[in-house]
């Protein structure tokens, strides 16, 4: 395993902000992206982040493990990481799982995590300016993420599998590059508790991250998850599982299926 620690300025981070999901956190859709009032608060959050331009507001760690897939699971550095698999996708498509992915005979995946604390920020002394901050701080950690992303595929001490890409920020929000980097709660990795497995290895303290006993990230302007380089991943959602899979997956974990009732309780037949 090779693991690295990485700061980041406002200033470096600023360029590679998804305004679409700032927006979106703001209950302001697509359509109204250029409203007075969407503008407003852009302009807020610019103003706030012009002031720490040279400040570090955010850290990472990342992690390049070797792996390789094991049926519905990821085998990195000899730990298990259980994995749900899809039971409805569309006709003539195949029910995949992100082990699908990995090599079976020897591979490499990349931990990692980002996190923004809002006192990087600003002083939260009312409600919109910690509404300001938080929602910033969020969109400061996902830039982390997509910027460390970028480096990990371009350069070869990191991973390098890709050191000819020359994308724009625009290009990489829009996820035009080789790979992908499923977080841990999201369609395609949807339960939150895996995120011990991968703390495990990833030591997420480092850099000031911290997990109630539900595997919640605080700060709550954090994102962690897996690098997967194969050229044909893509994002999917898991969807809805059936009890027979709660199951089997239950006993990969070595936990009891009641107990995983909460973590997965979207992806439960109802």
């Amino acid at each position: 395993m090779k693991r690295f620690i990485f700061s980041y300025t406002a200033g470096q981070l600023v360029p590679y902000i998804d305004w679409n999901y700032f927006f979106h956190a703001w209950g302001i859709g697509t359509q109204a992206a250029d409203s007075e009032k969407a503008q407003e608060i852009k302009r807020d959050a610019c103003q706030l982040l012009n002031g720490i331009k040279e400040h570090v507001v955010a850290k990472a760690v990342f992690a390049l493990c070797d792996a390789r897939g094991d049926g519905d699971n990821i085998v990195i550095e000899g730990t298990t990481l259980p994995l749900l698999r899809q039971q409805h996708s569309q006709a003539g498509r195949p029910n995949i799982c992100l082990s699908d992915f990995v090599a079976p005979h020897g591979d490499k995946i990349g931990l990692f995590a980002t996190t923004c604390d809002t006192k990087a920020l600003a002083d939260e002394d009312d409600t919109y300016t910690h509404l300001l901050a938080q929602t910033t701080a969020s969109r400061l950690a996902e830039a982390a993420a997509t910027l460390l992303h970028r480096d990990v595929r371009r350069k070869e001490e990191l991973w390098g599998y890709a050191p000819d890409e020359q994308l724009s920020p625009t290009e990489l929000n829009a996820e035009k590059f080789r790979g992908i980097r499923p977080a841990v709660g999201y369609p395609s990795l949807p339960d939150q508790s895996v995120i011990f497995i991968i703390d495990s290895l990833l030591k997420t303290a480092e850099i000031g991250i911290e997990f109630t006993p539900n595997g919640a990230m605080q700060p709550h302007a954090s994102v962690c998850g897996l690098m997967i380089h194969h050229p044909a991943a893509h994002y999917f959602a898991v969807g809805n599982i059936s009890e027979e899979q709660l199951h089997d997956y239950a006993a990969r974990r070595g936990i009891a299926s009641a107990d995983l009732h909460k973590f997965l309780y979207k992806n439960l037949h109802k």
